[in-house]
């Protein structure tokens, strides 16, 4: 999704993509589209605790604002990636990653915590990062303070964290619940409800943020929605040492949007549409692209695919090896076998970095099972937060019915050198509320009726 609104903007000159059973015979036998629809599974997870069925607010009282406290819109921009990944030895690598504690850490409120309100969690703030730090995740779980959009803010200032962009905020594809407050809506929209966001971390080649709060002040009203989390320590242990090898030394390359140009179209043309994309849209979107024609060997496809990376990372702070990309959600072959919701401009491919071929459905198949397998599909319920450090864990959602509304914080580092001077300069926004107006047709979730 990173850059439909890229293409729509130029949409009166693409054709969009056919149907499976059109899509040409010649086209190169390494395209990513294939002749016959796959079948399509949910996928599955290790840890599925049961829901609780706890009573939150409503939306007029879940997204008050407290209007004494000083508006956040100017908060600072999402710090750069902390790319550490030369020289990792596999095998060794592996061990160290076995050797990590289990992930999401599970904090459930007492009457006790409950009665301190704010006071726990700065009474604990230093306890809670430290635990964040070697857990990669923790669950506070039947919290009321967190149950509004004021209370939400109160825990992560009282924990401390300052509050950064998303690393795609510039894309104008990131709406804020409430920007006064630092928060942003999640994936809550009815258009998406039947689309499986399979594990990422909110990352780009070129921007990450340290820590992340998901919050929740509305479960889905008819089932699922259940908030995916799993550590890229686990998987990095679990995955087949060949496979993580390979994609160490070749490292591979996420194309982010589609754009289908008739292929009969003269080659100046092509390349004028490439130029115009390049140099009037792309540098809208914080980050490093290439753009490529026909790369997952679909005739007259224009894609923009951002720059090489390692696989594998080490944690800026632990130093200790994670399995850190968005394969799992941005495979082609695993999001033509899950349910989704995306339309084929949104559609992403993993590559080679060396060969720009996709992966091959093994090597995926191998992502999705270690991925998978380390998944703990929360029920967030209101007041719920999953506290995440966003270079060890990665996240998702699975499918849902009826109306949900969940949100999230994004935090940048305590280190001024790493977090850097540059603040969110709000004069030019005009872009983003203009592309979150065209993708916005369709209400919020728990706007909608369903019922």
């Amino acid at each position: 999704m990173r850059l439909i609104a890229a293409a729509s903007l130029l949409s009166t000159a693409t054709a969009f993509a056919p149907s499976y059973n059109q899509i040409s015979s010649s086209s190169r036998l390494y395209s990513a589209v294939e002749i016959d629809a796959p079948t399509r599974v949910a996928p599955e997870a290790g840890y599925i605790p049961e829901w609780e069925d706890r009573v939150g607010l409503s939306p007029e009282e879940f997204m008050k604002s407290d209007m004494t406290k000083p508006d956040l819109s100017g908060m600072w921009e999402c710090p750069l990636t902390r790319w550490d990944s030369d020289g990792i030895d596999i095998a060794e690598a592996q061990r160290l990653a076995k050797s990590v504690p289990n992930c999401p850490l599970e904090v459930r409120a007492s009457e006790s915590d409950n009665a301190q309100g704010t006071s726990y969690f700065s009474n604990n703030a230093e306890k809670i990062k430290q635990d964040l730090l070697k857990h990669g995740a923790i669950w506070f779980r039947g919290f009321d303070l967190m149950k509004s959009v004021s209370g939400h803010r109160e825990m992560y200032e009282a924990l401390g964290l300052e509050p950064c962009l998303d690393p795609l905020h510039s894309s104008g594809l990131r709406k804020f619940a409430s920007e006064r407050d630092a928060l942003y809506e999640e994936v809550n929209k009815p258009s998406l409800r039947g689309h499986y966001i399979g594990l990422h971390c909110e990352s780009t080649t070129k921007r990450t943020a340290a820590y992340a709060a998901f919050v929740c002040f509305q479960k889905a009203t008819e089932g699922g929605g259940r908030f995916l989390v799993a550590d890229g320590a686990a998987i990095l242990a679990e995955l087949d040492p060949k496979l993580l090898q390979k994609l160490y030394d070749r490292k591979i390359r996420i194309s982010v949007s589609n754009l289908d140009i008739p292929p009969s179209l003269p080659g100046p043309i092509k390349e004028g549409i490439k130029s115009v994309v390049d140099v009037a849209v792309a540098p809208k979107f914080d980050m490093d692209l290439e753009m490529i024609y026909e790369s997952d060997g679909k005739p007259g496809r224009l894609q923009a695919v951002e720059t090489a990376e390692s696989p594998i990372n080490r944690h800026p702070v632990t130093g200790l090896p994670v399995w850190f990309n968005n394969a799992h959600n941005h495979a082609r072959k695993l999001r033509d076998r899950r349910p989704c919701g995306v339309p084929e401009v949104g559609m992403t491919e993993v590559f080679y970095a060396d060969t720009m071929e996709p992966l091959t459905l093994e090597d995926c198949n191998e992502i999705k099972r270690a991925s998978e397998k380390h998944i703990a599909a929360l029920a967030m319920e209101p007041g719920d937060v999953l506290l995440v450090d966003n270079y060890r864990a990665l996240h998702g959602r699975d499918v849902f019915q009826g109306d949900r509304f969940h949100a999230v914080s994004w935090f940048t580092w305590d280190d001024e050198e790493w977090r850097g001077n540059e603040r969110r300069i709000v004069e030019k926004n005009g872009l983003n509320k203009m592309i979150n107006g065209m993708m916005d047709w369709l209400p919020k979730d728990f706007e909608s009726n369903q019922s």
